[in-house]
């Protein structure tokens, strides 16, 4: 299958396309590197010994994505890119609201234009909000946001959906992940954030190679095992797994679906630091701070429709996704900038 992948040279699209190539996909790549490095490209053909081609373009470029289309054919898309930090989007509404939505419709407008009817729509488990229950079930409610970031989401998905209602030649998997975690095995591609990271496990692994000083843990008195907050981590690769695996499952089929993508269980900070200190093999110093407005005591996903419908359960660890998160930061103290 030829596919575009927007956003390709993420952290999460990297490691995708290495996931797509190995399955022997033809892939190419449409990205402004606003928030990745070409080098993360380049690593992904020194693992897989093909080259993805890319086109250097701000999605919300009708008449570029339009041009990309009209060069590459692609049979399907994967739609990754955005912005996501959730700091930055309560501090930036418009801009948030303005970019996810902007770059989508200009990207649903060259798929309708070329008759590209498949779309792989990376989404969040922020849709959720914070009056569920953990499991979170794919159909458990209204879907709702505590933060621009997640509503982008949200608006999102109900577009999709009708778009989707309105035509059912359009076949879209939208794909709800929780907390991806980790890197692939071979050091070469990771999670490179810019500036101070958002995330508590790049936050942990630059603490670990010296470039923060310690971790802060936001709550101690929640109602959980150790008292610290408790949530669904996943394998990038497993992650990316899921994203080929959703991405098959839309060949031949029609209609908007929802899939989890998780592993159904929940780790602690604690128990992630803890996870850390043994892939590194030193104490990574950390300490007590307030709770966060808005932050929940737990939250996992509720895995069975993924497992049933798609094929698809994750298979890694924490304590792999430590240790994988661990190699790809030790190698690159400064991600792609070493």
């Amino acid at each position: 299958m030829r596919v575009l992948v927007t956003g390709g040279a993420g952290y999460i699209g990297s490691h995708t396309l290495v996931a797509l190539l190995e399955r022997g996909h033809e892939v190419f790549v449409i990205d402004s590197f606003a928030n990745s490095s070409p080098r993360a490209l380049e690593r992904v053909e020194q693992i897989t010994g093909r080259a993805p081609v890319y086109f250097d373009l701000d999605l919300r470029d009708d008449a570029g994505v339009d041009e990309v289309f009209s060069s590459v054919s692609p049979d399907a898309v994967i739609h990754f890119a955005g912005l996501k930090a959730v700091g930055e989007s309560v501090a930036e509404p418009l801009r948030y609201y303005a970019h996810n939505l902007d770059s989508t419709f200009s990207l649903l407008r060259a798929m309708s234009t070329h008759g590209v009817r498949r779309l792989v729509f990376s989404s969040s488990a922020t849709v959720y909000g914070d009056t569920r229950d953990s499991p979170y079930e794919e159909d458990g409610g209204p879907l709702d946001a505590t933060n621009p970031y997640g509503q982008t989401k949200v608006m999102l998905e109900r577009i999709l959906t009708d778009v989707a209602q309105a035509d059912p030649s359009w076949s879209i998997a939208l794909l709800r992940y929780f907390n991806p975690i980790g890197a692939h095995e071979s050091g070469l591609i990771g999670e490179d954030p810019n500036g101070i990271p958002n995330n508590l496990a790049p936050y942990i692994s630059q603490v670990a190679v010296g470039r923060l000083p310690h971790v802060n843990v936001f709550g101690a008195d929640y109602p959980t095992a150790d008292g610290t907050g408790e949530r669904d981590y996943i394998h990038v690769v497993d992650l990316a797994e899921g994203h080929v695996a959703a991405l098959e499952k839309l060949n031949g089929s029609q209609g908007v679906r929802a899939w989890n993508l998780g592993t159904g269980r929940a780790t602690s900070v604690l128990a992630l630091i803890k996870a850390f200190e043994a892939a590194t093999g030193t104490e990574i110093p950390y300490r007590i701070a307030e709770r966060r407005e808005g932050d929940l005591a737990q939250a996992w996903a509720d895995t069975r429709r993924a497992a049933d419908e798609l094929g698809w359960t994750a298979s890694r660890d924490v304590e792999t996704m430590a240790v994988d998160a661990w190699r790809w930061q030790s190698r690159n103290p400064r991600g792609y900038a070493d």
